[in-house]
Protein backbone atom coordinates (compact mmCIF):
# COMPACT_ATOMS: atom_id res chain seq x y z
CA UNK A 1 0.00 0.00 0.00
CA UNK A 2 1.61 3.50 -0.96
CA UNK A 3 1.07 6.02 1.75
CA UNK A 4 0.95 9.71 0.35
CA UNK A 5 2.51 12.63 2.37
CA UNK A 6 0.85 15.48 3.25
CA UNK A 7 3.12 19.00 3.79
CA UNK A 8 2.53 21.68 5.76
CA UNK A 9 2.07 24.92 5.24
CA UNK A 10 3.27 27.59 7.47
CA UNK A 11 2.69 31.48 6.88
CA UNK A 12 5.43 32.98 8.53
CA UNK A 13 7.78 30.80 6.65
CA UNK A 14 6.60 31.04 3.59
CA UNK A 15 8.59 33.28 0.90
CA UNK A 16 5.49 36.21 -0.36
CA UNK A 17 6.43 38.17 -3.08
CA UNK A 18 4.46 41.44 -0.90
CA UNK A 19 2.44 44.21 -2.14
CA UNK A 20 2.93 47.38 -3.70
CA UNK A 21 1.20 50.45 -3.67
CA UNK A 22 1.29 52.86 -6.59
CA UNK A 23 2.18 56.69 -6.26
CA UNK A 24 -1.39 57.85 -5.68
CA UNK A 25 -2.09 54.79 -3.39
CA UNK A 26 0.83 56.01 -1.49
CA UNK A 27 -0.12 59.62 -1.29
CA UNK A 28 -3.70 59.08 -0.28
CA UNK A 29 -2.61 57.16 2.69
CA UNK A 30 -0.21 59.57 3.80
CA UNK A 31 -3.43 62.13 3.23
CA UNK A 32 -5.34 59.83 5.50
CA UNK A 33 -2.29 59.57 7.97
CA UNK A 34 -2.10 63.55 8.26
CA UNK A 35 -5.53 63.79 8.68
CA UNK A 36 -5.66 61.34 12.03
CA UNK A 37 -2.38 61.33 13.95
CA UNK A 38 -3.33 58.51 15.75
CA UNK A 39 -3.01 56.53 12.35
CA UNK A 40 -0.53 54.14 11.56
CA UNK A 41 -1.45 53.36 8.00
CA UNK A 42 -4.21 51.12 6.00
CA UNK A 43 -4.78 47.67 7.08
CA UNK A 44 -5.76 45.17 4.13
CA UNK A 45 -7.45 42.30 4.81
CA UNK A 46 -10.43 39.82 2.81
CA UNK A 47 -13.78 38.47 3.89
CA UNK A 48 -16.13 36.13 2.13
CA UNK A 49 -17.98 38.61 0.87
CA UNK A 50 -20.07 38.67 -2.77
CA UNK A 51 -20.99 36.59 -5.66
CA UNK A 52 -17.55 35.98 -6.43
CA UNK A 53 -16.25 34.64 -3.19
CA UNK A 54 -13.98 37.54 -1.57
CA UNK A 55 -14.09 40.95 -0.53
CA UNK A 56 -11.45 43.28 0.61
CA UNK A 57 -11.55 45.26 3.80
CA UNK A 58 -9.74 48.60 4.49
CA UNK A 59 -9.50 49.51 8.27
CA UNK A 60 -7.76 52.52 10.11
CA UNK A 61 -4.96 50.94 12.07
CA UNK A 62 -4.09 52.73 15.34
CA UNK A 63 -1.78 49.89 17.17
CA UNK A 64 -0.08 46.99 14.87
CA UNK A 65 -1.34 43.30 15.58
CA UNK A 66 0.93 40.30 15.44
CA UNK A 67 0.98 38.60 12.65
CA UNK A 68 1.27 41.23 9.79
CA UNK A 69 3.76 42.32 6.88
CA UNK A 70 3.91 46.03 6.66
CA UNK A 71 4.53 47.18 3.31
CA UNK A 72 5.41 50.94 3.30
CA UNK A 73 6.09 53.67 0.20
CA UNK A 74 7.11 57.12 1.01
CA UNK A 75 5.93 56.61 4.69
CA UNK A 76 2.23 55.34 3.66
CA UNK A 77 2.25 52.37 5.21
CA UNK A 78 -0.22 49.55 4.22
CA UNK A 79 -0.66 46.25 6.79
CA UNK A 80 -1.76 43.18 6.12
CA UNK A 81 -2.68 39.96 7.94
CA UNK A 82 -0.35 37.03 7.14
CA UNK A 83 -3.76 34.85 6.79
CA UNK A 84 -5.00 37.45 4.15
CA UNK A 85 -1.79 37.07 2.11
CA UNK A 86 -2.31 33.70 0.24
CA UNK A 87 -5.63 35.34 -1.37
CA UNK A 88 -3.78 38.66 -2.44
CA UNK A 89 0.27 38.06 -2.31
CA UNK A 90 1.64 40.16 -5.70
CA UNK A 91 -1.54 42.69 -5.67
CA UNK A 92 -0.74 45.99 -6.18
CA UNK A 93 -2.68 48.91 -4.58
CA UNK A 94 -3.62 51.54 -6.36
CA UNK A 95 -5.80 54.80 -5.90
CA UNK A 96 -8.16 56.34 -8.96
CA UNK A 97 -11.06 58.61 -9.99
CA UNK A 98 -13.85 56.58 -11.90
CA UNK A 99 -16.15 59.61 -12.91
CA UNK A 100 -17.00 61.48 -9.14
CA UNK A 101 -15.81 58.94 -7.03
CA UNK A 102 -12.34 58.48 -5.92
CA UNK A 103 -11.76 54.49 -4.99
CA UNK A 104 -9.19 52.22 -3.86
CA UNK A 105 -8.58 49.70 -6.92
CA UNK A 106 -6.75 46.05 -6.02
CA UNK A 107 -4.78 44.43 -9.27
CA UNK A 108 -4.82 40.89 -7.90
CA UNK A 109 -2.75 38.67 -9.96
CA UNK A 110 -4.32 35.86 -7.93
CA UNK A 111 -7.63 37.01 -8.68
CA UNK A 112 -9.44 34.61 -11.77
CA UNK A 113 -12.73 36.02 -12.03
CA UNK A 114 -14.81 38.77 -10.51
CA UNK A 115 -18.23 39.90 -10.14
CA UNK A 116 -19.87 42.44 -12.28
CA UNK A 117 -20.21 44.98 -9.75
CA UNK A 118 -16.21 44.62 -9.35
CA UNK A 119 -16.86 44.36 -5.28
CA UNK A 120 -15.84 40.59 -5.52
CA UNK A 121 -13.35 38.13 -6.21
CA UNK A 122 -12.42 34.15 -6.89
CA UNK A 123 -9.36 32.57 -6.64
Amino acid sequence: MQMDTVETFSLKENIWQGLTLSENAAGQIRHLMEQNSAMLGLRLGVKPSGCAGFGYVLDVVTGPSEDELVYERDGARLLVPLKAMPFIDGTEVDYVQEGLNHVFKFNNPKAQHACGCGESFGL
